[in-house]
């Protein structure tokens, strides 16, 4: 990802939350989601980035013009206080939504996976809403095990429940 890219990014992830969580979080809260502000904020963390997270932006590429990002995703260190070493975290992964099902969210774990390698970090967490099963099921099929760690997300006064997913990464 480039700073350029940040308010592409940000159209993704945004538009991704509000296709993706619809009856999943409270609509006030996904209402009040807006792309500008979110590139306001990613543009600083990218400023201030200390090279601890990696972001990564699927592009589809246009004839005779730059690609569009499509896709972006983040890996890091894993934020949890017991997190044992070599554990690190996808701690995004959005398709834009016209282009889920074709294959942008596949070819972005594949580069996460293997940047995760490149670290290297031994296992891969995230964190998915427990009831979204089409977000489960794409983990699932990408290796991702549900570990048996869940947690509650209060939004808007609703509290939604999370589930940890793992992956072992063999060096």
């Amino acid at each position: 990802m480039r700073e350029e890219d940040v308010h592409a990014v940000s159209t993704v992830r945004i538009t991704g939350w509000q296709a993706a969580y619809t009856d999943l979080v409270p609509q006030d809260y996904l209402d009040a989601l807006t792309i500008e502000e979110d590139a306001r904020t990613r543009r600083d963390m990218f400023a201030r980035g200390d090279g601890s997270v990696l972001n990564l932006v699927a592009e589809e590429v246009e004839e005779a013009e730059d690609g569009v990002v499509v896709g972006w995703a983040a890996l890091g260190p894993s934020r949890e206080e017991d997190r044992e070493p070599g554990d690190g975290e996808l701690l995004a992964l959005y398709a834009a939504p016209d282009r889920i099902g074709a294959g942008v969210g596949k070819a972005l774990i594949l580069q996460t996976l293997a940047a995760a390698r490149e670290r290297p970090y031994s296992r891969l967490v995230l964190w998915v809403i427990a009831a979204n099963a089409r977000a489960r099921d794409f983990y699932e099929r990408g290796g991702f095990v549900a570990d048996g760690v869940s947690a509650q997300w209060p939004v808007n006064g609703t509290t939604v429940h999370e589930v940890r997913y793992s992956r072992k990464l063999t060096l």
